[in-house]
């Protein structure tokens, strides 16, 4: 039996994914990338969110952990990191980072050195190319997409702006309602009932992710798709969710779960014939080729969130971005992920300093929003 190489080195790289001008969050929006790179030579590469500048500083110090180990043995390294880390309770944003951005990286690896396709290793492409939806608030901003190919985009939860959306696209395209988890269950059941008659795709975290309850009395009152998912970090976390019987679409995020758990969490899903559609609206260029990988691999996929138009440095960070057209993205064919850093074009844009952004900050009855606007 062959000897497989061992890890040798594990690095970071935060990088800047804003204007650097306003922020709801604290230092913004940055990606989170790491390199593992093996003995032999050959890397692989993996995205972390949740909080990715700290979660930058976990994966630092849990480098002595991954270090002469075998980079093919995902399972159990996930497991590794998983125990190392389990006096910090329940799994979030630092632990679901950390093994997310990991387990990247070593399928990655071990792609490349198989000399496959990551899909290829999760049960090979029941899709050749992935249906993506983007983002719209205004009748521009949908029009583009749909001149674009797009036949699937969400919008701001509003009535008025989903009426205008709908009557500038037709019955034919699909538009989804997000609700960012910001309304109270009365508020969202009279928001979702209203929006109704505009036959939404889906209607995306209506109330906080961290109430269960509360999402339950809304799926029981309003007649479009629920949809949440991608503020969990475990397969536990879902199958909590799914087995409420309260949600038709799970948008696991990658760069808090990994390739590994999010496959698990898939097929959770398919076993209760929910549809998936991964979250990728905040997330970077590697976490969106994981999820090409992933999209291919798994049949009740429905679609892919994808950032139509983002930062331009996006497409020179990494080397290998594929850009959607006519509303899909083709799945690769190179070995592992078939993307790369950057490392010199990571340095020109390093995360801003705190006070370089103008914050948000909310009342406490913006928060929890009582009454929908529009």
């Amino acid at each position: 039996m062959p000897t497989h190489p061992r890890i040798a080195e594990v690095k970071t790289f935060l990088v800047n994914a804003d204007d650097g001008k306003h922020a709801e969050r604290p230092r913004g929006r940055n990606w989170l990338f790491v390199k593992i790179t093996t003995d032999n030579g050959v890397s692989g590469v993996g995205e972390g969110g949740g909080w990715p500048e700290v979660v930058a500083t976990g994966i630092g110090e849990l480098r002595p952990f991954l270090i002469g180990e075998d980079p093919f043995a995902i399972e159990r390294l996930w497991l590794k990191i998983y125990d190392v880390l389990h006096g910090h309770g329940l799994t979030g944003a630092v632990r679901g980072g950390a093994l997310a951005a990991i387990d990247t990286a070593l399928w990655d690896i071990k792609g490349k050195l198989l000399d496959v396709p990551v899909y290829e290793l999760l049960g090979g492409k029941v899709w050749d190319r992935i249906k993506v939806y983007g983002h719209a608030n205004n009748v521009a901003q949908a029009k583009a997409l749909v001149d674009r190919g797009f036949t699937a985009f969400k919008c701001a939860p509003r009535v008025d702006v989903l009426r205008s959306l709908r009557e500038l696209v037709g019955p034919d395209i699909e538009i989804g309602v997000h609700g960012h988890g910001e309304f109270s269950p009365g508020a969202a059941i009279e928001l979702g009932q209203a929006c109704e008659r505009y036959a939404p795709a889906f209607y995306e975290e209506p109330t906080s992710p961290d109430d269960m309850e509360a999402l339950a009395k809304v799926a029981a009152k309003v007649s479009i798709p629920i949809a949440m998912g991608e503020r969990l970090y475990s397969k536990w976390s879902f199958r909590d969710v799914l087995d409420r019987n309260i949600v038709d679409l799970i948008q696991p995020e990658i760069t808090r779960l990994g390739i590994l758990e999010q496959k698990k969490v898939a097929a959770l899903a398919e076993a209760r014939s929910v549809k998936v559609a991964p979250h990728d609206g905040s997330a970077g260029p590697i976490a969106e080729m994981a999820n090409i990988h992933l999209c291919a691999s798994i049949p009740n996929l429905r679609f892919l969130e994808h950032r139509a138009d983002d930062v331009p440095w996006r497409s020179t960070v990494a080397v290998g971005v594929i850009p959607d057209r006519d509303g899909y993205i083709p799945v690769p064919d190179l070995p592992g992920l078939g993307i790369d850093i950057d490392e010199a074009e990571c340095a020109r844009h390093p995360v801003l300093p705190t006070e370089s952004y103008e914050y948000r900050a909310r009342r406490p009855d913006q928060i929890q929003l009582d009454r929908p606007e529009g």
